[in-house]
C-alpha cells in the first residue's frame, strides 16, 4: 500500500534512500526481526554499494525509530510494538485523508477520469511491482490535487518512511485495495470531502492492521 517511490536517480542521496528503503522492507516484511543486528557489510554487498550509504541509511532509520544504535555494538532492529506499526500507518492515513478532503473539492473531470483509469488498470494487473506503481500514482494524484503545499511537503517526508512491497507481502491486499480505491474514487467524484477523508484514513489504518497480522504470522514478536 505504498504511496510512493520517486524516480530513480544516481548519486549518494539516492543510494542512501535505496538502502533505507531496503532495510524498511526487510523489517516490515518480517525478514529482519526485532532485536536483530543489521550486518552492514553483508547488506552493502547484497545491494552492490559501499558501506557509507548503508551507515547513512541507518542514521535515518534511527531517527524514524526503526533502528536502534547501541554504543560499540552496532545497529539493531528496534523493538517495535504492535501499536508502533499501527501508528506508523495511521499517521500517514490522517495526513493523506486531509489531502483527499481538499482534493474532493479541486479535482477536475479530467483528473477524476485519470484516477478511474488507474483503478481500472489495477483491476486488470497481476504483477505486484506494477500494482505498487499504479497504487503510488493513484495516491500521488489525489495528494497533489489537494493543492496544499504544506500537506504535500509533509507527505513527501512521510512517504519515505513507508515500506514498499505491500502488494507482494500481502497476498490478499490487491482485492481489498481495489474495493477501497473504488469507494474513495466515488467519494471524490461526488465531492463528498468528509467521506473521502474518512475512507482514506481507514484504507491506511486497515493496511496497518494487515502489517501487524503479517508480522505476527512471521513471529516478529516471538522471543
Amino acid at each position: 500500500m505504498s504511496t510512493g517511490a520517486g524516480s530513480r536517480r544516481t548519486g549518494p542521496a539516492n543510494l542512501n534512500a535505496m538502502a533505507a528503503q531496503e532495510i524498511r522492507r526487510r523489517v516490515f516484511s518480517g525478514r529482519l526481526r526485532a532485536g536483530a543486528k543489521i550486518d552492514q557489510d553483508a547488506l552493502a554487498g547484497e545491494l552492490g554499494i559501499s558501506k557509507l550509504p548503508v551507515r547513512e541509511a541507518l542514521i535515518t532509520l534511527d531517527h524514524e525509530g526503526v533502528v536502534e544504535h547501541i554504543a560499540r555494538r552496532g545497529a539493531f532492529v528496534a523493538r517495535l510494538t504492535r501499536d508502533d506499526i499501527r501508528d506508523h500507518y495511521r499517521v500517514f492515513g490522517v495526513v493523506s485523508g486531509l489531502a483527499a478532503e481538499h482534493a474532493a473539492k479541486n479535482l477536475t473531470p479530467g483528473s477524476l477520469q485519470a484516477l478511474e483509469d488507474l483503478v481500472d488498470r489495477m483491476g486488470q494487473e497481476a504483477d505486484p511491482a506494477e500494482l505498487e506503481r499504479l497504487n503510488f500514482e493513484f495516491h500521488r494524484r489525489i495528494n497533489h490535487a489537494s493543492d496544499s503545499r504544506r500537506l504535500i511537503s509533509i507527505l513527501a517526508i512521510l512517504v519515505k518512511t513507508v515500506s514498499h512491497g505491500f502488494y507482494e507481502a500481502h497476498a490478499d491486499w490487491p482485492d481489498k485495495a481495489a474495493e477501497d480505491h473504488r469507494r474513495i474514487l466515488k467519494a471524490l467524484s461526488t465531492r463528498s470531502a468528509a467521506r473521502a477523508r474518512s475512507l482514506v484514513e481507514k484504507h491506511f489504518s486497515d493496511g496497518g492492521e494487515r502489517a501487524v497480522a503479517l508480522l505476527e504470522k512471521q513471529g516478529f514478536w516471538e522471543h
